[in-house]
């Protein structure tokens, strides 16, 4: 069973940067897709960013393009979010997913390339 912990959120000024951290276990970690949503106050989880099995192809929400970037360690089962210029609008808590498969299916709604599985999320707080 794949079990996901995230951490690295915090209270940061706009401007400011962050870097989230999600370790991953219960399946070989590198066979899989992995991803970040996030969940604002009252607002349904979006998607934010998707990675594929190697690294070599990533994805973004057009509301994060250029400002976050996805990477992963298949060493160390862990895969993370780098995020510049945070605006007050990123506060939110986020969350990593677990692929269904090595790709993400940008055909599809960005769901469904992930299992059903959470973790508690970290909170990103960004202040004006």
């Amino acid at each position: 069973q794949v079990q996901l912990v995230e951490s690295g959120g915090g209270p940061v000024q706009a401007g400011g940067s962050l870097r989230l951290s999600c370790a991953a276990s219960g399946r070989t970690f590198g066979s899989y897709a992995m991803g970040w949503f996030r969940q604002a106050p009252g607002k349904e989880r979006e998607f934010v960013a998707a990675i594929v099995w190697s690294g070599f192809s990533t994805y973004y929400a057009d509301s994060v393009k250029g400002r976050f970037t996805i990477s992963r360690d298949n060493a160390r089962n862990t895969v993370y979010l780098q995020m510049t210029s945070l605006k007050p609008a990123d506060t939110a808590v986020y969350y990593c997913a677990a692929g269904k498969g090595p790709y993400y299916d940008t055909a599809t709604r960005p769901e469904w390339s992930f299992l059903e599985v959470w973790g508690q999320g970290t909170l990103v707080s960004v202040s004006s």
